[in-house]
């Protein structure tokens, strides 16, 4: 086997991994280092070789989690119709990694210090721009700030994967119960 042929076995046995983990710690937030080495059928020892510790796997996680929300961005079409619409679309896109930033949610360490990944902050400006193209369209609230509903909005995704993963929500309704919730509190209403 040649060296190329390998390199790309070890990325994709890295991408599995990353992906077991992320299934399993999303079930179970506090799984040990050799509960994600047996979901992803590896050894401890395989698992550390790939990533030195539970840190360095979190945050590859995290890299992984900010690729698949910039890629739900991008599908959502922000720029497109009416800005609820966009919203809409954006809760869709972003529900099969939703598992993924419940679990990132909690993991305080992301977001302490100077540590902070520059992924977030490029989310924060696109989802921030798409609620403050809607108050300027005079669609949203202008007393509630882009900021905070973007806050919102990943605060009731991490809440609404958390709500399926228990059972308490049927999967069929993540999308209606977020996009109603927040554009319920968003949507400006004519003055009585």
């Amino acid at each position: 086997m040649s060296h190329v042929g390998y390199g790309c076995l070890m990325a994709v046995d890295r991408d599995h991994v990353l992906r077991s983990a992320a299934a399993l710690l999303t079930r179970k937030s506090t799984s040990t280092m050799d509960e994600v080495a047996k979901a992803a059928g590896i050894s401890r020892a395989t698992l550390h070789r790939l990533f030195a510790g539970r840190d360095a796997l979190v945050r590859a996680l995290e890299a992984l989690g900010i690729a698949e929300c910039e890629a739900a961005l991008d599908a959502a079409r922000l720029d497109e119709g009416p800005a609820s619409d966009a919203v809409r679309r954006l809760v869709r896109e972003m529900e099969p990694a939703a598992g993924l930033l419940a679990f990132l949610y909690t993991e305080n360490q992301l977001f302490e210090g100077d540590g902070q990944h520059e992924g977030w902050a490029r989310l924060d400006v696109r989802i921030a721009g798409l609620f403050r193209r809607g108050q300027q369209q005079g669609e949203f609230r202008i007393d509630l700030t882009p900021a905070w509903l973007t806050e919102a909005l990943y605060g009731l995704t991490a809440s609404g994967a958390w709500a399926v993963q228990e059972g308490r929500v049927a999967a069929n309704d993540f999308t209606h119960m977020i996009t109603e919730l927040l554009l319920g509190g968003a949507l400006r209403r004519e003055e009585s």
